[in-house]
């Protein structure tokens, strides 16, 4: 046991000098669901460009990745994408435990995909054994990976925001006891994710505001929680030589139709300056309910002719899109980090943000940042920004210095890679 224990530690202890082997777990990683499919795209890139060997193990819907990144296919049901998730179960899934669970989880009205997605990945491991260095998990808080790190497989785990916040705005705005029951039930996974994280070893999450109420929120010691930033693709977001941006014209992105986004403010704000700006129109990059609430609010204010929806587009065609406006709205009510503020900053457009969350981190003086759930103060802001071509420009150049200096992807590779080695010569000294 201790000759074991002595190889593996100066077989770490060299790890520095050398390129790790790091498996990159995600649940569900597309890139158009939201910032976890981002990050596991941007991460993976960085991690191989500063000279590391990743592989990726995801659920449906999959990742879009780098060539030299390999994909590992967790199949489920993905009954998100079934035409009727009720008739989705086929005979060979009676078969499986994990697979009834899964729909039967979805047809009570809860989230099973974590869980199931976490006892796929300690089988696929229990039968490849792969030789991976280390495993950082993005998000997921699954027994599963719990389970891989008691066997002694070093474990980093990316937790972006603690989803208490997602369940607590959802209550709040819950107009009746069954609605506040279902989103409860849906919501359920996060008893799993509590007890998860309060065992793991290695914890990072991406902002100081992130840290902060993971902590309180899963009742974790914060100094025990490592920060690394998310990276932004500035070569792919950048603003064009000359300001093409289309007058009249703003832009935000809504990653989930759900009321953490704050979506509805803006919607109001949007509706009040249509009053002294009839040309006024706005992009709307994401997914809404057909038949949901925001869908239900756009017919109400009567804006929908002036709303140019965008879905599952490519990175490159989300970056195309920033250009056309003249400023970018972020109004959610939390954010973990604010992707969408970041890249619309270095995409070289000012952003009016909120205070929510970790968006004061990201945005810093760089643009203008309002109250949370007042769509007032985000009307009042937009009209003087839209009023003012020059202020426009100098907080357009300064978004975009901000970003190429704090929050670059190789930056964000590099201190994730001093996590990771850090995380192997702590497990060394509990094998030696």
């Amino acid at each position: 046991m201790r000759d074991n224990a002595a190889r593996y530690y100066q077989a770490t202890a060299q790890l520095g000098e050398r390129p790790l082997r790091v498996a990159l777990v995600g649940y569900r990683s597309n890139p158009y669901s939201g910032g976890q499919g981002v990050y596991i795209k941007f991460l993976s890139r960085a991690l191989v460009d500063i000279g590391h060997e990743v592989e990726v193990i995801s659920g449906p819907p999959y990742p879009e990745l780098d060539s030299r990144v390999r994909l590992i296919r967790l199949p489920s049901l993905n009954l998100f994408e079934a035409d009727n998730h009720v008739t989705a179960l086929r005979p060979r899934h009676l078969l499986s435990y994990t697979d009834l669970f899964e729909w039967a989880s979805m047809l009570t009205g809860g989230f099973a995909e974590p869980y199931t997605f976490g006892r796929r990945l300690e089988r696929h491991f229990r039968t490849h054994r792969p030789g991976y260095d280390l495993i950082h998990d993005n998000q997921s808080l699954c027994y599963g990976t719990l389970a891989l790190q008691k066997k002694g497989l070093p474990l980093v785990t990316t937790v972006h925001h603690p989803i208490t916040s997602d369940l607590d705005i959802a209550l709040e705005q819950a107009k009746d006891w069954r609605l506040r029951l279902l989103i409860r039930r849906w919501h359920s996974f996060l008893g799993m994710q509590k007890k998860v994280a309060r065992q793991l070893h290695h914890l990072v999450t991406v902002s100081v505001a992130s840290r902060r109420d993971l902590a309180a929120a899963f009742g974790l010691n914060p100094g025990k929680i490592s920060v690394v930033s998310n990276g932004i693709d500035t070569d792919l977001f950048k603003p064009l030589e000359a300001d093409l941006g289309e007058p009249e014209t703003i832009m935000t992105t809504a990653s989930a139709d759900a009321p953490l986004k704050g979506l509805a403010y803006l919607l109001k704000a949007f509706a009040q300056l249509k009053q002294s700006r009839p040309k006024l129109r706005l992009l709307l990059l994401g997914k809404l309910k057909q038949d949901g609430d925001t869908a239900k609010l756009i017919e109400a204010l009567g804006i929908g002719a002036a709303i140019e929806f965008h879905t599952d587009l490519s990175s490159q065609e989300v970056a195309a899109l920033y250009r056309r406006a003249q400023a970018a709205v972020v109004p959610s009510i939390y954010e973990g980090f604010g992707l969408p503020a970041a890249e619309a900053m270095a995409s070289g457009l000012p952003v009016v943000a909120t205070d929510g969350g970790a968006l004061p981190e990201v945005v810093g003086d760089a643009g203008v940042l309002v109250p949370v759930r007042d769509h007032q103060a985000l009307a009042a802001a937009l009209e003087a920004l839209l009023a003012d071509p020059a202020r426009r420009k100098r907080l357009a150049v300064a978004a975009r210095q901000r970003i190429l200096k704090h929050f670059s992807w190789d930056k964000t590779a590099q201190k994730m890679v001093q996590v990771y080695l850090a995380a192997l010569a702590s497990q060394s000294r509990v094998a030696a």
